[in-house]
């Protein structure tokens, strides 16, 4: 046991001097797909093994063995290169894996050089499809499935033409198992970018839950409580004290609501969308109360702003008409098809007759500012309201964009 510790340290030691910035063993990659880096360079191992000894085996049948040796050699110290490359991140870009294959390729047509016809016609290309489908897996492992796809049928095709012909058969399936593994490992890759952009997301959701939990305990011990205190004393003196007691009411109601939201990142809409959840809860007060579901409610950008266009004036209708102490509760709901607005208020109610009054009078703020909006995008509107019981509005739209006008 303490000689293999004793080996273990050498090594170690041996490997940092090649390395002396740091040891390529504890090197943090931070590429989500950095472990299939690191999967390919030891496939690219793999295959220059195998096409040493392919090389040994059939040198002496050549034409030009000693060329074919020279080209060995550059073939192996430029593999060198692309694997200290891509396993330090640096050659983790396209043009080293198009300078990669177009290394791979001229190594392949150079058979040409190397070979006559007929040890052509019986054998693979000398530096071996296997160990030229390193390339192939370059290309997967950053492109994707389908840049591993066109990887694997350009390095069949540059087979093709060395042989002279083409064959795709189960007795010789090389071509499909090329275009079949730039397929898989590309596939793998693209996953391992999504779950590592989702995993990284719930992390920054988490840490973020973990310190507005921290900071909720610490303005509840503290400053609530002592809002909450001033505010009841306030009250109890009266007085001018009173209005002190208001504004700190106020502040205890603005910071229960903030620390109540939910820390979430909202979903980024697709372009020419709008969601309508962060907009309406954008017009939250003391006043106003909004209710949205947990996901994205996400409609075209004319429905979204016609809709919040809508909202602001029912809300200025019941600031300035509903009473001083008036309240509004708005409620978004999707319907898949369609949204549904709701804005409710408790203030003083509508009278009867009012609406046609107004129009009688010229001012159509309520038929074009709100019903008239909505029933431009194909939706529809209903209204509720009586003295003393308060004003109900209902807003329905086709959430992917304007239909037919009502």
């Amino acid at each position: 046991m303490r000689n293999r510790r004793i080996f273990s340290a050498d090594a170690t030691s041996a490997l940092d001097g090649m390395f002396p910035a740091t040891s390529w063993r504890n090197r943090v990659d931070d590429d989500p797909v950095g472990a299939l880096w690191r999967g390919a360079q030891i496939f690219r191992l793999l295959g220059f093994l195998y096409a040493l000894g392919f090389n040994i085996t059939i040198n002496d049948e050549l034409s030009r063995p000693a060329v074919a040796w020279v080209l060995f050699t550059l073939l192996t110290g430029t593999n060198l290169l692309l694997a200290a490359g891509y396993l330090l991140g640096p050659g983790r870009r396209w043009w080293c894996i198009g300078a990669e294959f177009a290394v791979f390729i001229a190594a392949m047509l150079s058979t040409f050089l190397v070979a006559d016809a007929d040890w052509i016609a019986n054998n693979q290309t000398w530096p071996t499809t296997l160990w030229c489908a390193s390339a192939l897996l370059s290309a997967a492992v950053l492109g994707g499935t389908w840049a591993g796809a066109a990887a694997g049928v350009l390095i069949g095709a540059v087979n093709f033409v060395v042989k002279g012909e083409v064959f795709m058969n189960l007795g010789n399936p090389t071509f499909l198992l090329l275009v079949v593994a730039g397929m898989a490992l590309g596939l793998a890759a693209s996953r391992a970018r999504i779950n590592h952009a989702q995993l990284s997301v719930a992390m920054r959701v988490a840490t973020q839950a973990q310190e507005r939990d921290r900071l909720a305990r610490h303005v509840h011990d503290g400053v609530l409580q002592t809002l909450a205190l001033i505010s009841r004393r306030g009250q109890e003196i009266g007085g001018p004290t009173a209005e002190l007691a208001e504004l700190a009411a106020t502040q205890e109601r603005q910071l229960r609501r903030l620390i109540a939201e939910t820390p979430a990142e909202p979903a980024v809409p697709p372009s020419g969308s709008l969601d309508l959840g962060p907009a309406l809860r954008a017009l939250a007060a003391d006043s106003v109360s909004v209710s949205t579901p947990a996901d994205p409610v996400v409609v075209g950008a004319l429905t979204g702003e016609e809709l919040l266009a809508a909202v602001h004036n029912i809300l200025d209708n019941t600031r300035f008409h509903a009473g001083p102490d008036a309240r509004s509760f708005v409620l978004l709901e999707d319907l898949d098809d369609e949204v549904v607005v709701s804005v409710r208020d408790d203030g003083c109610g509508i009278a009867p007759g009012r609406l046609e009054e107004a129009a009688a009078q010229g001012r159509m703020g309520i038929t074009q500012a709100i019903i008239g909006r909505v029933e431009s995008l194909g939706g529809s509107v209903s209204l509720k309201s009586a003295p003393g019981a308060g004003t109900e509005w209902e807003l329905t739209a086709p959430a992917d964009g304007p239909g037919p006008t009502a």
